[in-house]
């Protein structure tokens, strides 16, 4: 948090199916593991494209959550289906320590490209809605604190009591 890169507005990818992409996709996906992440956006390792990866099957950080597919999801269109929001615990690699309630779309259809240019068009709720948004925030330069609406809920993990399953 504070790096200029993360406040900055994402740029599309142009070309898919490129070394480089995979590269990218494989450090985003390696960096992720490593942090027992359950998603991650390009800016968060420097680089300003709109490619963000997201997944999990079980993960200790967050032992009540729903599994989420293994997904690379490039370019994306979010569309809340509805009006209403819930709030729930969020963390993210970028704010180490963190946590805060944030306010997110219960119900969402995202659009996009996986890294060989085909389409992806899904409909999902709850945590896997969650975590999407929280990682897009991120090709909009938002990090998870400018979401919060009450910043009593928001401190450092080891003191305050939020919710257990949350986006990294």
């Amino acid at each position: 948090m504070g790096d200029p890169r993360l406040q900055e507005i994402a740029s599309p990818v142009d070309v898919f199916d490129t070394l480089e992409l995979h590269v990218l996709i494989q450090d985003m996906r390696d960096t992720m593991a490593a942090c027992s992440g359950v998603g991650l956006a390009a800016p968060q390792i420097g680089v300003g494209l709109q490619v963000v990866v997201f997944g999990m099957a079980r993960n200790p950080r967050y032992p009540e959550a729903e599994p989420v597919p293994d997904t690379v999801l490039i370019n994306p269109v979010l569309t809340p289906l509805g009006e209403e929001q819930e709030e729930g615990g969020e963390g993210c690699l970028s704010i180490p320590g963190m946590r805060g309630l944030v306010p997110r779309y219960k119900q969402l259809r995202y659009q996009g490209f996986d890294q060989f240019g085909g389409v992806i068009d899904l409909t999902v709720g709850d945590f896997h809605a969650r975590v999407v948004q929280h990682e897009c925030d991120h090709l909009q330069g938002i990090l998870y604190p400018m979401r919060i609406r009450d910043l009593r809920k928001f401190g450092f993990t080891d003191v305050l009591l939020t919710d257990t399953a949350s986006p990294g």
